[in-house]
């Protein structure tokens, strides 16, 4: 579940790189992980630096830096550098194996509603067979044939399924996977929306809000300088300055030759110029000094939960770029229709409580949880539900399997790991967060659908017995109440999906 882990790694024995099976791999001992490598173990660096990628873990958002003495986790993936690991725990003792147990483990609380049309239905056998003989001596055998042709809920084992069906079909329609026909009932319960920041309310690639360039350059040069140094990186920062940098339409100088130093920033020479782009740690190490507005700025910035990219020529500081998390557009429309229809709200998230609590605040949610590990976020939402809660989570990663699976219904986007999406029981295939509201709105039709239904296969039973009591009704006047009633139950189950191929095809021809 937490992708494929390598089958052998490099272990150093006897000052010797020696290639090993992983199951070999002994407590204490010395492995080397290279970059693109993803780390088998839980250890701690012994040397090295390495950029690292938790999020299928924690959920944080961008890459962690890691140094000698820093804490690494099986199932991340380093993404640049060089480290060697103690080997900690192996197998299935590792933080990603535990939660691949757990998630095996957890007791599946949600309510089983695929019998219940069957029962409804079965529960009227007994008085309807009842009623019928005491019809017979009173009134004879034909009317006591048209009791038993009252059919009362039996039409609801057909109207049920074929609307499951047709509604399943409409939500696939609008872009809504629903593993489960018991997921559209479920719906109508949930009261208290939980939502995981990184990846589901924000954008793994932060965006670049602004630039802060140091005379004698301006935001054009600060911006390519830095551009150019992060061509050819692929990480969420680097992507965010290239993405500025296309937006604005700058040209990109050609870089002569680059060293990337792992966990501080890069340096890239072009032409004559030295170029330096990374951390506050990388400018300390290079010995280039930080003025102290730029200080100050980077406590601000820490505070809002935004980060500093500084850039330097040729030793000197030319300025620093300030990256905010990217808050999917849809956000704030879709929090307001949960918000509009009386659920609660929470945030859930791995990531510090700074960034947290400012996405809180700008999406205009009360509750946040900050900080927060797997096994917590699972813990959590089962809190929310001992309370009385019926509670929906919004996940997007492996970090979340366990709270999906903990929630009463689970809700996951397609960008999702394979964990997510193999235990969420409703997907956003196109990862629009808007498709909630069409998810509400459908389910609330399915409801209402089904409420119709139930009507249609119970009147009938009436208006038959009615008649056969009243005005002494055979079997022929039954049947044809009882299809009647089944014309009209089928009628109302095929009409809304009638409705929605409809408006598919104006849509299609407009």
């Amino acid at each position: 579940m937490f992708g494929s882990q390598p089958q052998s790694v490099w272990v150093i024995r006897e000052g010797m790189e020696v290639d090993i099976p992983l199951e070999a791999v002994q407590k204490e001992e010395i492995i080397v992980v290279n970059a693109g490598e993803i780390i088998p173990i839980d250890g701690i660096i012994t040397d090295g630096f390495a950029s690292i990628d938790q999020h299928s873990l924690t959920g944080e958002s961008q890459p962690v830096e890691k140094e000698v003495g820093s804490q690494v986790f099986a199932a991340t993936l380093v993404l640049a550098g060089r480290i060697l690991v103690q080997v900690e725990k192996t197998g299935t003792n590792t933080n990603a194996a535990k939660i691949g147990h757990i998630l095996q483990q957890t007791q599946d609380f949600k309510e089983t509603l695929r019998l219940r049309w069957k029962q409804i239905a079965d529960s009227f056998a007994a008085p309807t067979l009842f009623v019928s003989g005491l019809t017979l001596p009173l009134l004879g055998a034909n009317p006591a044939m048209a009791v038993l042709w009252s059919g009362f809920g039996y039409n609801m084992q057909l109207f049920g399924p074929i609307g499951v069906l047709n509604f399943l079909h409409m939500m696939a329609k609008n872009g809504l996977l629903i593993k489960d026909g018991r997921s559209l009932e479920m719906l109508q319960q949930i009261d208290t929306v939980v939502f995981d920041k990184t990846g589901t309310l924000t954008m793994e690639q932060p965006q670049l809000s602004h630039l802060y360039p140091r005379k004698p350059f301006n935001e054009e040069t600060l911006l390519t300088y830095a551009a150019a140094a992060e061509y050819r990186q692929t990480h969420p920062i680097a992507k965010a300055i290239l993405t500025a940098a296309e937006q604005r339409g700058l040209d990109l100088p050609v870089i002569d030759e680059a060293a990337y130093q792992v966990g501080y920033g890069i340096e890239v020479k072009i032409k004559t110029t030295v170029v330096q782009v990374g951390s506050a740690r990388f400018m300390h190490q290079k010995s280039i000094g930080l003025p102290t507005e730029i200080q100050y700025l980077k406590i601000e910035c820490d505070a809002n939960g935004h980060s500093l990219v500084y850039v330097a020529l040729d030793d000197n500081l030319a300025g620093v770029l300030e990256l905010q998390p990217c808050i999917r557009p849809e956000a704030k429309e879709i929090i307001n229709y949960l918000k509009a229809q009386g659920i609660e709200l929470y945030i859930i998230s791995g990531d510090h409580e700074q960034p947290t609590r400012q996405l809180a605040q700008e999406l205009g949610i009360e509750h946040y949880f900050a900080e927060t590990l797997p096994d917590k976020k699972a813990e959590l939402i089962a809190g929310l539900r001992a309370s009385g809660k019926f509670v929906g989570f919004i996940g997007d990663g492996i970090n979340d399997a366990i709270a999906l699976k903990q929630a009463n219904l689970s809700i996951s986007l397609r960008g999702a790991s394979t964990a997510a999406t193999d235990t969420a029981q409703i997907i956003l295939m196109d990862g629009d967060l808007n498709k909630l509201k069409s998810l509400f709105e459908i389910a609330n039709a399915f409801e209402a659908n089904m409420r119709t239904n139930y009507l249609t296969s119970i009147v009938p039973g009436v208006i038959c017995l009615g008649g056969v009591f009243l005005f002494h009704m055979g079997v022929v006047g039954g049947l044809v109440v009882f299809y009647s009633g089944k014309m009209i139950g089928l009628t109302n189950t095929m009409l809304p999906l009638v409705k929605h191929e409809n408006c598919d095809n104006l849509t299609k021809t407009s």
